[in-house]
């Protein structure tokens, strides 16, 4: 089999997707199942389907337009705003956008008018981690201009939290985004579709049992992929951790140093270089690198130490864990590692049912 590979077992994603359905369809929040980090793979989107998730959600209208041509024809948003320059595939093929600027959903309302479409919109709001999002101060307004706009269907708010600077959802944001969704009830739409408290990083405020207010929407995709909340990458109790692995083959085998000599200056990508002397070590490179993965994202099995990387090739200290050229080494992935191998050409993508 080739290799370098990602394993993915779609019985245990369709596992972690479905328990997280169940306990958030309790709490009165639904499932938006998010596709970007799998580049839009129609397997992965079926079996997320098939767990009850209640729409599709990416980043890249590339991966929306990938899952149309194999035939996926549920709804999905595209959770990125749109760029003007995609304005008419955006209305073509994805259900709803997230935005902020209203130059964008004017651009989308002319694409809309042209393809005698209706566009939805979920207008996304900054609580604090300073990534997209409209001022809470300025949404009224914002609304207000949406609502203008022909073509254009306002279907909810939403924020995003946890991604840029680390802020953590709680009750006192969400409390916040349940006042603003009140607030645009009570002045200008009747009920809103939609009211998005943020990604997985909202697990735990959504399990917490404090109340979830207007908050009914929550786009997962690391929680169902790695099993793992952001916050602090801890394992969701009865999710599967290992639902995709990589795997490497081994290249080279050597009883090396571990201290280099000669003149000393920078590595390949700018950092220096490792200091200490361990004496020697078995050194294992296998045959891929930081074109192909975030090295710092992976999980080495027990007994191995990952030492660095190339951009071609992975360099492990395999203790006595002797693995001769040819052998295939298994590692555990984190969210930044596993975007990096989903997005290489270079790295097989193998589903097991």
């Amino acid at each position: 089999m080739s290799a370098p590979r990602l394993e993915i077992d779609l019985t245990k994603i369709h596992h972690n997707a479905r328990v997280l359905v169940g306990r958030l369809a309790e709490r009165g929040i639904g499932v938006t199942g998010v596709t970007k980090a799998t580049l839009g793979s129609p397997e992965i989107a079926g079996a997320l389907l098939r767990a009850g998730v209640s729409g599709l959600g990416d980043s890249r209208i590339e991966n929306i337009e990938a899952m149309r041509l194999a035939g996926i024809s549920a709804p999905i948003t595209l959770i990125r705003s749109p760029m003007i320059s995609q304005a008419e595939r955006v209305v073509t093929h994805a259900h709803v956008s997230f935005n902020s600027e209203l130059d964008v959903i004017s651009s989308l309302s002319s694409a809309a008018q042209k393809a005698g479409l209706t566009h939805g919109i979920v207008l996304m709001v900054e609580l604090g981690d300073l990534r997209e999002g409209i001022m809470p101060c300025d949404l009224e307004k914002t609304v207000r201009e949406t609502l203008r706009f022909p073509n254009i269907a306002l279907k909810g708010i939403g924020t995003n939290l946890a991604c840029r600077s680390g802020v953590s959802p709680d009750a006192r944001n969400m409390a916040e985004m349940s006042a603003l969704a009140g607030s645009l009830e009570a002045n200008f739409v009747p009920m809103l579709d939609i009211v998005s408290g943020g990604n997985s990083a909202s697990l735990n405020w959504a399990f917490g049992g404090a109340s979830t207010g207007r908050i009914n929407d929550l786009r997962l995709g690391e929680s169902y992929l790695l099993g793992r909340e952001p916050l602090h990458r801890q394992a969701i109790d009865g999710l599967h951790t290992d639902a995709i692995t990589l795997v490497a083959e081994v290249i080279e085998s050597k009883v090396k140093p571990t201290q280099p000599w000669g003149e000393i200056a920078q590595m390949a990508f700018g950092e220096a270089p490792p200091s200490g002397d361990r004496g020697s070590i078995r050194q294992t490179i296998l045959a891929v690198g930081r074109q192909d993965i975030d090295p710092s994202g992976l999980g080495a099995p027990r007994g191995m130490e990952i030492l660095g990387a190339s951009s071609d090739h992975l360099i492990v200290d395999s203790g006595n864990c002797h693995a001769p050229v040819g052998a295939e080494i298994r590692f555990h992935l984190n969210y930044s590692a596993l975007v990096r191998a989903m997005t290489s050409p270079f790295v097989a993508k193998v589903m097991q049912a």
